[in-house]
């Protein structure tokens, strides 16, 4: 009988092991006992991630893709709002598994994080409708007042911009401004407080159609980044498994059909990245 029911036992845990998806196989124990994968997410910054005004409901891309991820992998996510500035600290102390919130991979961040990056994005001027004729050329907001999210890279990519396309060229810098998020600086814009602002290329497409002839994009994206899922030094094998699972998901199509929901489409990546290195 006892050697009946270890061969029972035996293949109970084989099967378990077997429905157990492949890719999720390097997931740090305490996930793998649980199912769960908990994420860091800052509802406030659309289409990426937001609540919907009706339903309040969290949604949007990194939502999306979220789901498609976890689901690939057999997890079950809970969502962590939390604020910003809360998140990397969340992170390193296990109050979180990883941050998926439009977090964008930058070398300073790199230095206590690692990236999965599955997005491109640039920083974007943009300013209102009425502006449209006053500022044709991005160096025409030379000597403006621009502003952008105190939180994101953004004014430290605008002071590079100015250096070397306004000051460079003998004209006045910029005057900028760190604002509270992309509300405050929309909210600023509309009251004349400010003569542009800058946001993440893949926003404005959303916030264009949300507000119809409220806003005109000026010129180009001046920078080249990607957005990534940012994880602790300490998670490699978290890290790689999610890596894994992005790639398995631009492989099938998942991950296209997200970009087209939310019309992302020209800012996706052919590959997974690890630290902007492809997955080998």
């Amino acid at each position: 009988m006892n050697r009946i029911l270890s061969t029972v036992c035996a293949v109970a845990l084989t099967a378990g092991v077997l429905s157990a998806p492949a890719s999720a196989q390097g997931l740090p124990d305490n996930i793998k006992a649980s199912k769960t994968i908990t994420v860091a997410n800052v509802p406030n910054y659309p289409p990426m991630e937001f609540k919907d005004p009706k339903t309040a409901t969290l949604t949007g891309l990194d939502i999306d893709l979220g789901h498609a991820l976890f689901k690939k992998l057999g997890l079950e996510v809970k969502w962590q709002e939390i604020s910003f500035e809360q998140m990397v600290s969340g992170l390193t102390t296990g109050r979180v598994d990883m941050i998926l919130s439009g977090m964008t991979d930058t070398e300073a961040r790199r230095e206590t994080l690692d990236f999965v990056d599955y997005l491109t994005t640039g920083a974007q001027f943009y300013t209102t409708i009425d502006n449209k004729d006053a500022f044709k050329a991005m160096t025409d907001l030379c000597g403006k007042t621009v502003g952008a999210s105190r939180r994101t890279s953004f004014p430290g990519e605008m002071e590079k911009w100015s250096k070397a396309n306004c000051e460079a060229a003998g004209k006045p810098a910029l005057t900028i401004v760190g604002t509270e998020g992309s509300a405050d600086a929309r909210t600023q814009l509309r009251q004349k407080r400010l003569d542009a602002a800058v946001q993440g290329s893949e926003t404005l497409p959303y916030l264009l159609t949300l507000e119809p002839n409220a806003y005109v994009i000026i010129g180009q994206p001046f920078t080249q980044q990607h957005q990534g899922m940012a994880f602790a030094k300490t998670a490699p094998g978290l890290r790689d498994t999610v890596a894994k699972a992005l790639q398995d998901i631009i492989a099938d199509g998942t991950y296209k059909a997200v970009l087209a929901k939310w019309n992302l489409e020209a800012n996706g990546v052919t590959t997974a990245l690890v630290n902007g290195q492809p997955v080998k």
